[in-house]
């Protein structure tokens, strides 16, 4: 491959966001497909939900497609008896009764297009609804959910016999399963709740999700939190034989990542060189140069995987041939289908040697749904000045794939890693190799022991370590930082290392 890779052809544009006037007519025509047999929205239904209130009203866009949506109102829920039913609570759906006083947001709807229903595009609507909430500072999500599979059941089973075996996860049910898992739980089952809604035999169950972060208007002082939470893959390297085995463990660690509810699945560096244990290239630069024709494999994998799971992925990183030059760099790819890239800055006598490989020259941060995030590749994050001017450029955590050898070269990595986060009152995380190629020359052995590093201070993690793998073993680390501590404590910490910095006598520049 020759010439720098257009990335852009792999991006897939995916945003959750408000309702517009211009999207009435393709909601609609979403809900006709969705929910054949029911009676859909009418016009004047969306347009009184945008009059009403426009920033309770989402839609899921994939592409310039909308595939989902979901409206909602804010009540005051003591206002109501609960056994209304769904004409009582949206005011026959053109929730003109919404309240801005309310205490209780209230989901009316959701629907995705049935082709894109293993994409977490409800999870990522539910997601929008408890940002609004915590955002409204509401005291809870209220929903009356369909039970759509009730009507194959109904013939031996009442409505809260069916509902305790779907809790109970003897039975699925599409709504009220998906209901659970997204933390809601059950206050009671309504009748008569949907006339025409004929699967659910008329009946609903009234669903209940709490803000933890409700703040009553009293005198109590809350502290605000940002938490992210990461999840770190100590990836074993071991004999394969074909880019869909290595494909399949790619998957299985994402939605490992996926199912803890991570923000971020961080994978090591140069790990695509397993896929060199099927090449038969016994001679390094060629084995490189081989492994390189997997790299539009690799961006598409990654690409789909961040969509399909909904998490952002450090993708480790993978050797790619440009303008004839091959060069080590590692993807960001977001959650929203767009994709970033950060070049190896120094590159090891090792890689030289073997691989010949080229090094980059321009320090990146990226912006995220989680925050500015930057890479620093292995080698790179034990050079101090690459941190600070990440930092300087607003980077609040910096990931490092990374593969070494042995425990020397593990514990450089290591314990840069641990100065930096002390030095610039960032989170740092490593994510390195295990196990053995032995038939692959210059990756025959690894050793690693990834982890999850904070600042030193009373409310980090003690001994500044947020989480860590065993050594030598394959296996994830899951942890949680906190934006929010960090903002406070480099205002006010024990010792504030950014603000208390002398460049009156030194400072770190940036060329470019």
């Amino acid at each position: 491959m020759s010439g720098k890779l257009d990335l852009s052809k792999f991006e897939k544009k995916m945003m959750i966001r408000n309702i517009d006037h211009k999207d009435i007519d393709k909601i609609i025509d979403l809900q006709r497909f969705c929910f054949p047999g029911m009676e859909p929205w009418k016009r004047e239904h969306l347009e009184s939900h945008l009059e009403q209130f426009p920033e309770g009203q989402f839609c899921a866009e994939l592409e310039g497609e909308i595939i989902g949506s979901c409206s909602s109102l804010i009540v005051n829920f003591d206002e109501y008896d609960d056994r209304h039913t769904w004409d009582d609570i949206t005011d026959k759906g053109y929730i003109t009764n919404h309240n801005p006083e309310g205490y209780n947001l209230y989901g009316i709807e959701v629907m995705v297009h049935p082709e894109y229903r293993r994409m977490k595009i409800g999870h990522r609507l539910y997601e929008a609804r408890k940002d609004l909430a915590r955002r409204l500072d509401l005291k809870s999500i209220i929903i009356g959910g369909r039970i759509p599979n009730y009507h194959k059941h109904a013939a031996e089973l009442s409505p809260r016999e069916y509902v305790q075996e779907v809790m109970l996860h003897k039975i699925y049910d599409p709504v009220l399963s998906f209901q659970l898992l997204n933390g809601f739980s059950l206050m009671r089952i309504n009748p008569n709740y949907l006339p025409d809604d004929q699967a659910s035999n008329k009946y609903a169950t009234l669903m209940e999700w709490n803000n933890v972060d409700y703040q009553p208007n009293t005198k109590r002082f809350y502290k605000t939190a940002f938490p992210v939470r990461i999840c770190v893959i100590q990836y074993m390297m071991k004999q394969i034989n074909s880019f869909e085995e290595f494909a399949n463990q790619v998957e299985y660690y994402t939605d490992v990542a996926s199912d803890a509810g991570a923000d971020f699945a961080v994978f090591p560096e140069i790990f695509t060189t397993q896929l060199m244990s099927f090449l038969n290239e016994q001679i390094p630069s060629k084995a490189v140069k081989r492994l390189t024709e997997f790299t539009e494999d690799y961006i598409s994998l990654f690409t789909d995987l961040a969509v399909k799971y909904n998490v952002n992925i450090i993708g480790g990183s993978h050797f790619v041939e440009e303008d004839e030059n091959v060069y080590n760099i590692a993807y960001l790819f977001r959650r929203d289908g767009t994709i970033e890239k950060q070049y190896k800055l120094h590159i090891t006598p090792n890689e030289r040697k073997w691989w010949g490989i080229s090094r980059g020259d321009t320090v990146r941060v990226f912006d995220t749904d989680c925050g500015k995030i930057a890479i620093q590749i292995c080698y790179d994050i034990e050079f101090p000045e690459l941190a600070r001017i990440a930092t300087q450029k607003g980077a609040k955590i910096i990931f490092t794939p990374f593969c070494t050898e042995d425990r020397q070269g593990y514990l450089r990595v290591r314990y840069c890693a641990q100065a930096r986060a002390v030095e610039n009152q960032i989170y740092t995380v490593i994510s390195g190799t295990v196990g053995n190629l032995p038939q692959t020359e210059n990756m025959d052995i690894q050793y690693a022991q990834s982890a999850i590093f904070a600042p030193s201070d009373f409310e980090f993690a003690r001994d500044g370590i947020v989480g860590e793998c065993n050594p030598n073993i394959e296996m994830v680390v899951i942890g949680d930082v906190d934006l929010e501590i960090l903002r406070r404590q480099r205002q006010d910490g024990t010792v504030r290392q950014l603000k208390d910095r002398r460049p009156d006598i030194y400072e770190v520049k940036y060329k470019k």
